[in-house]
């Protein structure tokens, strides 16, 4: 019997695990303060707004933890995945980077909210929108690329999950950017949201199986 313990393929899981926290995390948190706040309309607000007005830094810190959370799990992607994908763990770092910068850099109030705010575009307005095409791109870019690599290794089902959640995160978010202002583009922007996270959470599982078990060599 082999007693190595592949301690590479065991950092490599853990770093994967972090893109199947990421998504519940922010969404729980942002859901939890969304109900709590005075004048906050999930219907009419999306999430980002939260880094507004009283009690903003709560918001801002989920942006920042969940941004790192997907940064590692991007790192993990990148050590797992080669041959075809391979850059798809660098996608996924960037996406996380976006989310830290959207919430350094705040929306400009919306919607009526925060109460009493002046609805004017702003720089940091403007740089927070950038950080979200960012990130939605970056995520969406990720998973075509990952397709690839379950093609390659005879997951075709995978692979098509993996081309219909890129496809729409991307157009979801620019969709709902340009109907930021109404219901329906709320409404797009959760998709977005939600379809990018359930995307990096499936995603991660399927790589994470990908890499052999730590224990594999001393069970062998």
């Amino acid at each position: 019997m082999n007693d190595e313990f592949d301690r590479s393929a065991a950092v490599t899981r853990s770093m994967l695990g972090w893109g199947v926290v990421a998504g519940p995390f922010y969404l729980v948190f942002a859901l939890a303060l969304a109900f709590t706040r005075e004048g906050f309309d999930l219907s009419r607000h999306a999430l980002s707004l939260l880094t507004l007005g009283e009690g903003d830094w709560l918001q801002i810190t989920n942006f920042a933890l969940t941004g790192l959370m997907v940064v590692v799990a991007g790192w993990g992607m990148l050590r797992a995945v080669r041959g075809r994908g391979r850059g798809a763990g660098a996608a996924v770092i960037v996406a996380g980077a976006a989310i830290v910068l959207a919430g350094v850099f705040r929306p400009d109030p919306a919607g009526g909210f925060p109460a009493g705010a002046a609805e004017a575009a702003t720089a940091s307005g403007i740089l927070h929108l950038a950080a979200g095409a960012v990130e939605f791109v970056a995520l969406a870019v990720a998973a075509f690329l990952v397709a690839g690599f379950f093609v390659a290794r005879g997951e075709r089902s995978r692979a098509i999950w993996c081309r219909v959640a890129g496809a729409v995160i991307v157009v979801a978010f620019i969709a709902g950017a340009a109907l930021s202002s109404g219901p329906l583009g709320v409404a797009l922007l959760w998709v977005a949201v939600v379809a990018g996270f359930a995307w990096l959470l499936a995603a991660s599982i399927w790589v994470y199986r990908a890499v052999p078990h730590p224990d594999a060599a001393r069970r062998a």
